[in-house]
């Protein structure tokens, strides 16, 4: 398709990870093939492309963190490492047929609802242009890194690189490191890479909580077991779901139960850790669950090593090769590492999106984001989101919310599809919709008094659901035709 030419898909979706993917399936299983998928990338996988970094895992059992409808019986750990999840999304991919759908290399800028065709118009960074009845964003939250502005960074002569841009050309063995960010990605990359380097410095703004990883390779025998009775696959990942949900019960109706968690996170510290200064420094001030727990096995031990030191005063400067921590120490490094997290405040930045009158999403977000279900956001007909926003969460499956989420807007496609003109969700039902889960959210673990990437600049929670995700499950079963506009 050239740049001056407007294709015109019933369905575009935007994204290829694993909510895009999990989309595209099930329009085709639904006998829907008039779409595409847009793809910023030169390949799927979403954040399992993006994040490459050494000890990259997940911190979700595999036989869990994956489609119900797609079983893998073969993952090599309880705990996939990176390669392999990119794989199973690409042989999802393959085996669902998905290749003549797709469109890689495609960056989505602007999204522009026309009232009088009531067509999306998609313009893409290259001056491509789609025209569809429906759009559908995938593009989840965890994709824009978050970078602090440390002062002359500018000036700095190596290398300097976020996690989720791992630049693997270069070499860190025998040389002098700072990490900044002790977050999820922080604590699986530091004991990969600890052992390498001549020194590692790692720059704490704020501790986090953290729990043992029950992780091994799985028997041959065990995948052989799974392979052969797949009856007894789907009944241990109904168990892994179970034992996942119960701890809801701690982060959003009791938190006081929480601290059975939290005097095991202690004892990993204690058991970990024998330097009693190091232990003051890494353990949190908060409720455990007010930010992401998180699981590691080797992530403490790293920080025992005699060429790793924990450093809590930050950076105050950055000269051409050294940083100069806030008590005035200056440390010559050869490397900087962020470890920060993401950028999740506009789930769908940098791309522009104009619903009825022209209006930006963004302005109607000026507030806060916020959607009916996560999924649709009044004035902007005819237009999905999956895991929008609180639609997150701190102690189950994304996959299983990202299934709920396409089961539910399968229903508005297919309405589309079949003869509506547009699907609106009423304002006062994304409003008491709101009302009632900022009321759950008040007695949630995320309001107990720490600040994290849940909460917007108002302390408002606008990335978790305060809630079971059966509830979720429930809610997205059938929509409420009542709740919305067709025309």
């Amino acid at each position: 398709m050239s740049a001056t030419t407007t294709a015109s898909p019933s369905i575009v979706i935007i994204g290829a990870g694993f909510a895009g993917i999990c989309m595209a399936i099930q329009l085709r299983k639904a006998g829907i093939h008039d779409f595409v998928i847009l793809e910023a990338a030169a390949r799927v996988g979403g954040t399992w492309r993006d994040n490459t970094y050494p000890g990259c895992a997940c911190d979700i059992p595999s036989h869990l963190y994956s489609y119900s409808f797609e079983p893998r019986t073969s993952w090599s750990r309880k705990y996939s490492p990176q390669p392999e999840i990119l794989d199973y999304i690409e042989h999802c991919v393959d085996k669902y047929e998905l290749d003549p759908h797709l469109h890689l290399g495609v960056t989505v800028t602007r999204a522009v609802f026309d009232e009088v065709s009531a067509r999306w118009e998609l313009e893409a960074a290259d001056g491509r242009r789609w025209s569809a009845r429906a759009v559908v964003a995938g593009l989840g939250a965890l994709r824009v890194p978050a970078i602090p502005e440390l002062p002359g960074i500018e000036r700095f002569q190596g290398a300097a690189f976020h996690s989720a841009r791992w630049d693997h050309s270069v070499d860190l063995r025998g040389k002098r490191v700072a990490v900044v960010g002790t977050g999820a990605s922080a604590i699986q990359f530091v004991p990969a890479i600890a052992p390498e380097v001549a020194q590692l410095t790692l720059f704490q703004r704020t501790p986090p909580w953290i729990l043992p990883k029950a992780d091994r390779a799985f028997r041959e025998g065990e995948k052989a077991f799974f392979g052969r009775f797949p009856g007894l696959e789907r009944v241990y990942r109904k168990a892994l779901y179970w034992k996942h949900e119960a701890t809801a019960f701690g982060f959003v109706r009791h938190p006081r139960f929480l601290k059975v968690a939290e005097r095991m996170a202690r004892q990993h510290i204690k058991a970990s850790i024998a330097d009693p200064a190091l232990r003051a420094k890494v353990t949190p001030s908060f409720s455990i669950g007010c930010k992401r727990i998180l699981i590691s096995n080797d992530y403490y031990p790293a920080l025992n090593r005699p060429n790793v030191e924990v450093r809590t005063d930050g950076i105050a400067e950055v000269r051409e090769r050294s940083v100069v921590t806030g008590e005035g120490r200056e440390i010559e490094v050869d490397a900087i590492l962020y470890g920060t997290g993401f950028a999740v405040a506009d789930f769908l930045a940098p791309m522009e999106v104009r619903g009825i009158g022209g209006r930006e999403l963004s302005e109607a977000w000026r507030d806060g984001a916020q959607a009916y279900l996560g999924t649709a956001v009044a004035g902007f007909p005819n237009f999905f989101m999956i895991i929008g926003p609180n639609t997150g969460l701190g102690h189950n499956s994304m996959v299983f919310m990202i299934e709920a989420h396409v089961h539910y807007i399968l229903q508005c496609v297919q309405s589309i599809v079949g003869g509506v003109r547009t699907l609106e969700v009423r304002e006062d039902a994304q409003e008491r919709f709101n009302r009632s889960l900022q009321a759950q959210m008040r007695g949630t673990v995320w309001q107990t008094g720490c600040q994290s990437w849940y909460l917007d600049d108002h302390g408002r929670n606008f990335t978790l659901w305060p809630s079971y995700t059966w509830a979720f499950w429930l809610r997205t079963r059938r929509v409420r035709r009542e709740d919305y506009v067709a025309a």
